[in-house]
């Protein structure tokens, strides 16, 4: 399976993202700068964190007017496995994939962290491999991860098993204690926890792995 690292002036979580593919689960993986306008010969999309432009007028939204972002959405519809982490699930959200909005957190100070997450839908290409209802430990590190959306949207995301990851105990305010949700067809997953700063155990723990496992099995033809 071969990934995409898109890198945006500001990531600086491309490195974290491109090792844990490459060097934890054995992956190639390419980054691919924003201003390329073409994602053809990859498998997977891979959206890492940082401070694209800045955090310049709001989070995400910069780095939604990017060359790179037609070809994004053009890989989704076309199937293909889409993470965008912290940053990447605001990006995700500002350029449509994803409903909702990420907000300043409601103590308006940065987090930076291990935190509990609990596996809500463990039949989703990136969560094949947890249990249902698992206890997992991802870092977090945003100041603006608290997920908001109206009424009928988070009505929506749970009628349709949409929430994948909650927090345990909400560090931000997010709205359902969410902490990552997929689209309607289950191939983009957006959230604030870093899996990829989770996949060896030298590094505080490595639960993060199993996400990425189960994309690569889903993709090889089936998940055990």
């Amino acid at each position: 399976m071969r990934y995409a690292v898109i890198v945006f002036p500001g990531s600086n979580c491309d490195v974290d993202m491109y090792h844990a593919v490459k060097d934890a689960l054995g992956c190639e993986v390419e980054y691919v700068w924003h201003n390329e306008t073409s994602l053809d010969g990859f498998d997977g999309v891979l959206i890492p964190g940082g401070f694209s432009y800045g955090d310049y007028l709001r989070c995400g939204a910069m780095s939604a007017l990017s060359d790179i972002i037609p070809a994004v959405r053009k890989a989704a519809a076309d199937g293909k496995p889409i993470l965008g982490v912290c940053n990447g699930f605001q990006i995700l959200t500002e350029i449509g994939l994803l409903p909702g909005v990420l907000l300043r957190n409601t103590g308006m100070k940065f987090m930076c962290r291990f935190t509990n997450l609990k596996v809500e839908n463990n039949n989703t290409t990136f969560t094949k491999l947890y249990q249902q209802g698992e206890e997992i430990s991802f870092p977090i590190a945003h100041g603006e991860g608290n997920y908001c959306a109206d009424e009928a949207t988070l009505a929506k995301l749970k009628a349709e098993n949409r929430i994948v990851f909650t927090y345990a105990e909400n560090p931000n305010g997010s709205a359902e204690n969410i902490a990552g949700i997929i689209n309607e067809s289950g191939n983009v997953l957006g959230m604030m926890p870093h899996p990829e700063r989770a996949v060896e155990e030298l590094l505080g723990g490595a639960d993060g792995l199993k996400l990425f496992k189960s994309i690569l099995q889903i993709w090889s033809g089936g998940a055990k």
